[in-house]
């Protein structure tokens, strides 16, 4: 065999083994996404992403949801420059998106329906899940306008402060659950990507 045919060889070997290597990760599967794994309750977050009371300066009207992906926190305003501060998971990236919207529906335990649109890209979804402690979406679900995106808990509480979602934000349960009880239907929520007033 010639030098250049040894080398073309290879790169198609290359070029093979790359593009196996590109769709098996494309198949893998949404690490924040994962049915019937029960979450660890006892898993220890970052001390930056518990629930606190924090300095917050906004314009924005207590009450009011302001979701930081940049961040990764979610900040209950409370007046008086303060704000409630949670730690959240994030859309990963090409998921991740801004806008102004409200609290259209609260539910406890909430049922999972995969939109089409995660079932063609992850078809080892199931088409319905009940909810419960396997639950992607964990103890509380707060659905945003019209959308497919939410607040909601998850079972994979090692996510929070990562970006792997599909667009939803993402708390640990008893956060979420707090979060739920503090917040009624129609709350505004605004969800920025970088930190502003």
């Amino acid at each position: 065999m010639t030098k250049a045919w040894t080398t073309a060889c290879r790169l198609v070997i290359a070029a093979g083994l790359m593009l196996a290597t590109s769709h098996s990760f494309a198949q893998q599967p949404d690490v924040g996404d994962q049915p019937g794994l029960v979450a660890d309750d006892a898993y220890e977050l970052e001390p930056q992403f518990k629930k606190q009371m924090v300095l917050y300066r906004t314009t924005e009207p207590p009450g009011t949801i302001i979701v930081s992906t940049s961040e990764r926190f979610l900040y209950l305003v409370q007046g008086n420059g303060r704000a409630m501060r949670y730690g959240i998971g994030v859309g990963r990236d090409g998921f991740q998106w801004q806008g102004l919207l409200n609290i259209s529906k609260k539910a406890e335990w909430p049922d999972w329906t995969p939109p089409p649109e995660m079932i063609q890209r992850q078809p080892y979804l199931p088409r319905f899940m009940a909810g419960g402690p396997g639950n992607p979406l964990g103890a509380r679900a707060l659905y945003l306008g019209a959308t497919v995106y939410r607040i909601h808990g998850t079972n994979r509480p090692d996510t929070i402060g990562t970006a792997v979602s599909s667009g939803c934000f993402r708390l640990v349960n008893n956060d979420v659950a707090d979060l739920y009880d503090r917040v009624p239907v129609g709350t505004k929520v605004v969800v920025r990507q970088k930190p502003g007033l």
